[in-house]
C-alpha cells in the first residue's frame, strides 16, 4: 500500500499491456468455459467446480465452510448454488454430527454421474482454449507464474477478512 503522501507506482506501458492482456484473456476464458458447461451440462462453471471439489473429498462430502473456502465464494453464494444443485438432485445437505451448527454438502451418485459425463467436454474446452495454444515451455512458465501470484495473495493472518469466510 502506498502512503497518502507518496506518488503511486504507475504501471509503465509494457506493464499496462500485460495487465490488460491478462484481464482480457481471463474474462474470455471464464466466459468460454461457462458457455461450454451451460451448453453441454446445463450448469455454470462455478457449479461444475463445486461438484469437482466434492468428488475429490473423502466420502464425497465437505463442510459448507470448507467448500466455500475451496471455491473462493461467499457462504451466501455457496448456499444459493448448493440449493440449485440440490434441486437437480446432484448434491444433498446434512447436518454435521460433530457440530450441530454446521452442514455438510454431499455429492450424490446422480451428481457424480453428471460430473463424469461432463468432464470430457470440459477438459476438451480447457485444452482447446489454453494448453493447445501454448508450447510446453510456455505452459511451464505460466504454471510457475500463477503459483507465484497465488502464493503472494494467500492470506497470512488467521482472521483475514476474506469473502468466503463471511
Amino acid at each position: 500500500m502506498t502512503k497518502h503522501n507518496e506518488e503511486p507506482r504507475w504501471l509503465d506501458d509494457e506493464e499496462q499491456r500485460t495487465w490488460r492482456a491478462y484481464l482480457h484473456a481471463t474474462t474470455l476464458l471464464e466466459d468460454h468455459l461457462d458457455r461450454q458447461l451451460q451448453r453441454d451440462a446445463k450448469m455454470p462453471h462455478v457449479y461444475y467446480g463445486l461438484l469437482v471439489q466434492l468428488s475429490q473429498a473423502p466420502r464425497r462430502r465437505l463442510r459448507m465452510t470448507e467448500l466455500a473456502k475451496h471455491a473462493k465464494i461467499t457462504r451466501s453464494r455457496l448456499s444459493h448454488a448448493v440449493a440449485r444443485l440440490e434441486q437437480h438432485g446432484w448434491v444433498r445437505r446434512e447436518d454435521c454430527r460433530s457440530d450441530k451448527r454446521g452442514q455438510n454438502a454431499i455429492l450424490t451418485d446422480e451428481g457424480y454421474e453428471v460430473l463424469r459425463q461432463s468432464a470430457p467436454g470440459h477438459v476438451a474446452a480447457v485444452r482447446q482454449a489454453m494448453f493447445d495454444r501454448l508450447t510446453p515451455e510456455q505452459q511451464q512458465s505460466l504454471g510457475e507464474i500463477m503459483r507465484i501470484i497465488a502464493e503472494g495473495l494467500q492470506p497470512r493472518e488467521a482472521g483475514a477478512d476474506l469473502p468466503w469466510l463471511r
